[in-house]
């Protein structure tokens, strides 16, 4: 399937959202995904990431998650001052302004005549928390959140009773939960914590998935990469997306 892609930018209550849609070419309309970057913002693995998606007949709607704290269309580095920059980032944002972040992204793709109405999220690291999150919004009915970081801490700031996990029980679509046992930054007494608050929602739809690998295995870039997961976990999406947004 053929891909275009092309820029748009959103005004949100924080200033404006640069965001990169990558959809089919073709004139049909189509199911629409939020999809969450790594505190780096549109890298080139999240680029390949989002067109890859994309092929497989969406719309991939990529924000750059931090537009307040960078000039429009900065791309942190994979070194230790990207690193340090993304990070402090993302103790620096509020998490609720990442749900009016959702909503002009919402709003926008109510106006496409390409957008069939169907949306899901998808994300990797923290961009697996705003996955997360972005499943609060009523319209997200399907949501993959690869290694989500800081479901289980207060990193990123948030006022009380907004904490992502406080709120869990409002989603209501089906999540596709991935991660790293491997993973220095969710560790397995941290995920095992997790796993226990979803287990006691009634109701929560969620499938729950760890495997041998490492924090950032989906990154084709550096030595943590792993082709074989990627397959895995790509092979979940698209039969998660596949199943309730086509």
């Amino acid at each position: 399937m053929l891909i275009t892609s092309e820029i748009v930018d959103l005004n949100t209550p924080t200033g404006v959202m640069r965001t990169y849609v990558h959809r089919p070419k073709h004139d049909g309309k189509v199911p629409a995904v939020l999809f969450y970057s790594e505190i780096f913002q549109q890298t080139g693995p999240i680029e390949r990431a989002a067109r890859f998606l994309a092929g497989h007949g969406y719309a991939v709607l990529v924000p750059e998650v931090f537009h307040e704290l960078n000039p429009i269309g900065t791309v942190l580095g994979y070194d230790d001052a990207g690193r340090d920059k993304g990070n402090a980032d993302k103790m620096a944002k509020d998490v609720q302004d990442y749900d009016t972040d959702n909503r002009a992204m919402i709003d926008f793709l109510n106006a496409q005549p390409w957008y069939d109405g169907n949306l899901g999220a998808a994300g990797f690291c923290i961009g697996g928390h705003l996955a997360f999150r972005a499943a609060l919004q009523p319209e997200v009915k399907a949501t993959a959140c690869f290694y989500a970081t800081d479901l289980h801490t207060n990193i990123i700031p948030n006022k009380p009773g907004q904490h992502s996990m406080d709120r869990v029980n409002e989603i209501k679509g089906e999540l596709l939960m991935i991660w790293g046992k491997q993973d220095p930054h969710i560790p397995g007494d941290k995920r095992a914590e997790l796993y226990n608050r979803f287990a006691a929602i009634p109701g929560l739809h969620y499938t729950w998935h760890e495997f041998n690998g490492q924090h950032a295995f989906m990154r084709d870039e550096g030595e943590r990469y792993d082709a074989q997961l990627v397959n895995i976990g790509y092979e979940l999406t698209l039969q998660m997306f596949g199943n309730v947004l086509k």
